[in-house]
């Protein structure tokens, strides 16, 4: 893909766009709102305004795979135009797609999205551990060979998460701990920052994790969700300068208008770089 490592993109990405990223994610109630069909025509054309409109001014996008593959191939299709058309507007592409597996599965997982001979392969792709955090080695070697990057689930915000992230490990440490812990040693001696990040709900209250783990840190809740700038200032402290702070409704709901969702765009990343400076 690139003989940049990811790291180092999201770094002059977040420098040069600032840190908020938008989640493009054409869930039935938003095209109904926009006045679109529910099928592939919808589909695309929900999705390629939003790509017009943001894509050329936000740091990140991050298509959510399921709300494409609900419409079969054809949906596919117009998820690899997002991807091709985002990154050729200057946007990273982070394709939330959480797959986890074990062996010559989760390598067939790594060639798909992250390979740039796939019509698929984006620039990092989020990814689940609780297979164990070993089952991604094939995501992180991949990763590694082509300058990409994965986004590992550590602390999520939704209710079921604390059942499995806040469980206690053998050492006495979290789950959620112990993934945050890999991460770093993935990404020790890094510069400027490390391809391997974390996924932290921008609503999980508070906690007693660190976060420097040398990665950047995908935080999803920001806005419409209830996350606040002073949230992720409060929940990630020296480390917020690595926030990615993710919004899909935010900034979907004023469509199907593109100059409102560029304008949200830059309203997200004002508040962010007066919170976080």
């Amino acid at each position: 893909m690139t003989s940049e490592t990811f790291g180092a993109r999201v770094h002059h990405a977040l420098a040069t766009r600032g840190q908020f990223c938008v989640g493009i994610d054409p869930h039935a109630g938003l095209l109904a709102q926009w006045g679109l069909p529910d099928d592939v025509s919808g589909l695309e054309r929900f999705a390629m305004t939003v790509v017009e409109a943001v894509a050329p001014s936000a740091s990140v996008v991050k298509p959510q795979s399921a709300f494409y593959e609900r419409f079969g191939s054809r949906g596919v299709a117009v998820l690899e135009r997002v991807i091709a058309e985002s990154r050729a507007a200057g946007a990273l592409v982070l394709l939330d797609v959480k797959r986890g597996d074990i062996g010559s599965t989760t390598q067939a997982y790594a060639d798909a999205y992250l390979d740039p001979a796939s019509p698929l392969a984006a620039d990092a792709i989020t990814a689940s551990p609780y297979l164990g955090f070993g089952s991604l080695d094939p995501m992180v070697d991949t990763a590694r060979r082509h300058g990409a990057g994965v986004f590992v689930l550590a602390l999520t915000s939704n209710k079921e998460g604390p059942e499995v992230q806040h469980a206690r490990a053998d050492d006495g440490g979290t789950v959620a701990g112990g993934v945050l812990r890999r991460l770093g040693e993935l990404n020790a001696g890094a510069e400027p920052l490390g391809s391997f990040g974390a996924v932290v709900g921008a609503t999980i209250g508070e906690t007693d994790e660190s976060f420097a783990i040398n990665g950047p840190l995908l935080a999803p809740g920001f806005g419409a969700q209830g996350g606040t700038p002073a949230d992720l200032r409060r929940i990630f402290g020296s480390a917020a300068g690595a926030v990615l702070a993710s919004s899909s409704r935010e900034v979907l709901r004023l469509g199907p208008e593109p100059q409102a969702m560029t304008d949200a765009v830059r309203r997200g990343n004002d508040e962010l770089a007066e919170a976080l400076a």
